[in-house]
């Protein structure tokens, strides 16, 4: 029996809330006297939060987390005798069908605008703040799906892939500069880099390590971190360093991971409260949902006060900073009756015990359908016209993966105790399984 981490749930529940914060924090749409709208990164704008920014950078931390439950859910997919493309299709249905919906109501609600006399620009804002979560979900796709062959080179040469997939990653990075777009394909390098120290920490690997040995590990990979932005080699400026993702979001990881590591004691007491347990429970079962929905729920929040008498202050003074908690509780209040309506889809869709899975060509065709209007949104930016065909793209893949065979608990494969079918491990490491 595996039960849930709730250590795990918890941090995963601290990101996303800090991710929903910093947006309300950064997105300052400005309308100019000749009438042309923009929108600036007030927070990301300002000198004093670029150190700050190294401690609240939390997506490596969400990958660390997203590693650890991934690794997990294959190992017990596998230990019912499930296989790889059962395990794409069910982490693709848990992205894409939250996804198609937002871009479809999206679509319409835009279209709409237009055709009631919004300014272009101002639906064109809206669009563009909410295609800022795809490059997250390219990112996270892109390391979730390749979880049971990574799993496989891991089971095998755990250091030895790891290192391999850095050594990609500072490779990309030198060539960056004579190959500028060759810089994404480390969306892909660093994210499933960073995914490996998950792996490790389900395994154990931290757990294992003293205390002493965690701090020094944070310290290094600190120091190592301030010694390449310190000598020039890539930016001090954490959110330059995101997009696209570099080496310095690996040296992150790892201190990251070190830090969960270290403060799990403490982070098991706190999720151990009952209505602590309760509220991340809850959460997590909506996160998807969450990080979808709220960026465009305050663009277009935004944009539609910039058509309205109510005042907006100048981005970044005193009024403004003080506006911030209530843009906050706007974001939430939308949020909730989103949630309601749309959360479920978050839901595994399964059929009966003795239906068959999905043929893999129709699984590796949905992957297909779907990474390439989140990559052309990740890379290009969303236009109004994407919003529409990564609707369809993505309802398109749903269909073609259809629902999940359930799998008894009995029905196990018969495994070794080596390689990737060996037993779950015990204790804290269990993380929690995700559909």
């Amino acid at each position: 029996m595996i039960h849930r981490d709730l250590a795990i749930d918890l941090v995963r529940f601290i990101c996303l809330a800090l991710v929903v914060v910093s947006h309300c924090m950064m997105v300052s749409p400005v309308l100019h006297a000749d009438g042309t709208v923009t929108s600036e990164n007030t927070l990301g704008n300002q000198r004093w939060f670029e150190p700050v920014i190294w401690i609240f950078m939390v997506m490596p931390l969400f990958f660390v987390t997203g590693g650890t439950t991934g690794l997990q859910s294959w190992l017990r997919l596998k230990a019912r005798g499930g296989t790889g493309v059962e395990f794409v299709q069910a982490r693709l249905l848990r992205l894409v069908r939250p996804a198609a919906a937002l871009l479809a109501m999206m679509f319409v609600g835009l279209w709409a605008a237009l055709l009631l006399g919004v300014d272009p620009q101002v639906t064109q804002l809206i669009a563009t703040g909410a295609g800022m979560p795809l490059w997250f979900l390219a990112a996270y796709l892109a390391a979730q799906l390749n979880i049971p062959l990574l799993a496989r080179f891991h089971a095998r040469a755990p250091w030895l892939t790891l290192a391999a997939l850095v050594t990609l990653v500072v490779a990309v990075d030198c060539l960056r500069g004579a190959l500028p777009q060759l810089a994404y394909a480390n969306l892909v390098f660093v994210w499933c880099s960073v995914q490996q120290l998950g792996f490790l920490m389900a395994d154990g690997h931290f757990a294992r390590l003293p205390r002493s040995w965690l701090v020094g590990l944070i310290a290094a990979a600190n120091l190592l971190l301030g010694l390449v932005t310190g000598l020039g080699l890539y930016p001090g400026n954490m959110l330059v360093n995101l997009n696209p993702p570099n080496l310095c979001l690996f040296l992150l990881g790892v201190s990251q991971a070190a830090v969960l590591q270290l403060f799990r004691p403490g982070m098991n007491w706190i999720s151990g409260v009952r209505w602590v347990r309760a509220v991340v429970s809850a959460a997590g079962r909506r996160a998807m949902t969450v990080y979808l929905w709220h960026l465009p729920l305050l663009a277009a929040m935004s944009g539609l006060l910039l058509l309205t008498d109510f005042p907006k202050p100048a981005a970044g003074t005193a009024a403004w900073w003080w506006a911030r908690p209530l843009v906050l509780v706007g974001v939430i209040a939308l949020l909730l009756p989103v949630i309601a309506v749309f959360g479920r889809l978050e839901e595994r869709p399964t059929a009966a015990v003795h239906s068959r899975g999905r043929p893999a060509i129709a699984v590796v065709t949905a992957v297909v359908v779907v990474v390439i209007p989140v990559a052309d949104a990740a890379f290009n930016g969303l236009t109004l016209a994407l919003l529409g065909g990564g609707a369809a793209c993505f309802a398109l893949a749903v269909l073609l993966l259809g629902r999940i065979p359930e799998r008894p608990p009995g029905q196990a494969a018969s495994e070794s105790g080596k390689g990737e079918g060996r037993a779950l491990p015990a204790g804290p490491s269990s993380a929690s399984v995700e559909p």
